[in-house]
């Protein structure tokens, strides 16, 4: 839908200055004043989420987890499957390849804005827990679930997406999935040092400790790539949609959320099922569920990731067609 104008606007000819009157442009030094003050109170707002972020992560021991020694040992290990499905969506980009800095920038963002959803979980959990059952269903589809596919969205929103760079609609699913993998990095950090003991040495023996916890979390991280590409697309449908952004960044964290939320409410459930009717481990059927859930729901991803790439060769064939006629006629009128 095209953007309204003022009636004065629509009824006058286009040489009548209307400045001041129904249209703006920055003319004066108080327009240059008022656009600097602007631009200054939008970079600072920024600037103190990204503050505030750093802080709850010094706050809570996120930072000395990650440069703990053992700790960011387990922890690389933990986000390699993570970071083998986001180097997935990067690598499907058809578009122009995304500039390092901004795929940087927007892993680090993740593991900061991811504070914030630490910090809500934190407060109401012990709310929604004192219900038992449907109360951790309810935490987990009313609060986990859309506010840590929220947080991660503002990680591609404070940065990312403001760049030229992020050119095309497919863009918002790397760069989610990027933001997806600093958002793994970090939870699996914390949990790695909550479950460490003081006792565990270095070396081949420290990929059994903590009850073998890095081999868990590396089996909880693909899935926040594969929410937050789902979510990070539609801020992409988003951008170039500015009529309908508001709805559509909302369809996509709807979308995120309920994978994620749904994947926490029945791994539990689930696990217990297949060990039951099975007869495997623990461990196994865990393993075994978690592969079917995120199997299903990545390809999901890898379908709309190619149905984009597949719109996205044959426009720019058509385009190559229309060029060859174009040629072709030239060179026949010549």
């Amino acid at each position: 839908m095209p953007e309204k104008s003022d009636p004065i606007q629509n009824e006058s000819d286009s040489d009548v200055d209307l400045y001041d009157i129904s249209t703006w442009e920055e003319r004066t030094s108080l327009d240059g004043l008022a656009v600097a003050l602007y631009r200054f109170l939008s970079w600072s707002a920024r600037i103190i989420v990204v503050l505030a972020a750093l802080l709850i992560l010094l706050g809570i021991g996120g930072l000395a987890a990650l440069t703990d020694l053992e700790t960011g040992a387990l922890t690389l290990l933990s986000a390699l499957p993570a970071f083998a499905l986001a180097a997935y969506v990067y690598y499907s980009d058809a578009t122009s390849g995304e500039p390092l800095s901004l795929l940087v920038a927007t892993f680090l963002l993740g593991v900061l804005t991811a504070n914030f959803a630490a910090i809500l979980n934190s407060l109401l959990g012990p709310i929604f827990r004192s219900v038992a059952v449907v109360g951790s269903i309810l935490f987990f589809f009313l609060v986990v679930a859309p506010v840590e596919e929220t947080v991660k969205l503002l990680a591609v929103r404070l940065y990312a997406y403001r760049s030229s760079s992020f050119d095309a609609v497919i863009d918002g699913a790397v760069y989610g999935a990027m933001a997806g993998l600093g958002f793994a990095t970090i939870e699996n950090s914390l949990y790695i040092a909550q479950q460490l003991g003081e006792d565990v040495n270095f070396g081949l023996g420290l990929i059994g400790a903590g009850n073998g916890i890095a081999f868990v979390r590396a089996l909880a991280g693909p899935g926040h790539v594969i929410y937050s590409a789902f979510a990070g697309y539609y801020l992409g449908l988003a951008k170039f949609n500015r009529e309908n952004a508001g709805p559509i960044v909302i369809k996509g964290l709807l979308i995120a959320a309920f994978i994620h939320a749904t994947y926490n409410s029945t791994v539990g459930i689930a696990s217990d099922a297949i060990a039951a009717v099975t007869g495997l481990p623990g461990i196994l059927a865990f393993i075994v569920y978690i592969i079917l859930y995120d199997g299903f729901f990545g390809l999901l991803l890898f379908r709309k990731i190619r149905r984009y790439k597949h719109a996205y060769r044959a426009a720019h064939e058509n385009d190559r067609d229309v060029e060859r006629v174009v040629r072709s006629e030239t060179t026949e009128f010549e």
